[in-house]
């Protein structure tokens, strides 16, 4: 599995608005209008994550989120994370 790092994956982030690379990963956050929004929002990324078969790291206090992909068994950043945030980006 190929590993992104933090100037090859630039050009995959170009296609992905406000993800930035984070430590051999990607990280965005995300504000609600409430804690019950944000927490319908985890469930939504909790569903996609569980079809595809790659978890996010999922950060919530009351109306903010922060979520960090990472391939943890390719020990970095791979097509798997950036997948995933093209398909949570289509949440909200």
């Amino acid at each position: 599995m190929t590993t992104y790092n933090e100037t090859t994956a630039q050009s995959q982030l170009a296609n992905l608005k406000d993800w930035k690379y984070d430590t051999n990963g990607i990280v965005k956050d995300f504000v609600f209008k409430n804690f019950n929004e944000a927490l319908a929002f985890i469930v939504q990324v909790g569903l996609l994550a569980e079809k595809v078969n790659h978890h996010p790291e999922v950060f919530n206090v009351y109306n903010k989120v922060h979520l960090r992909l990472s391939t943890h068994d390719a020990n970095g950043l791979t097509d798997k994370d950036f997948n995933l945030a093209k398909m949570i980006n289509l949440l909200g």
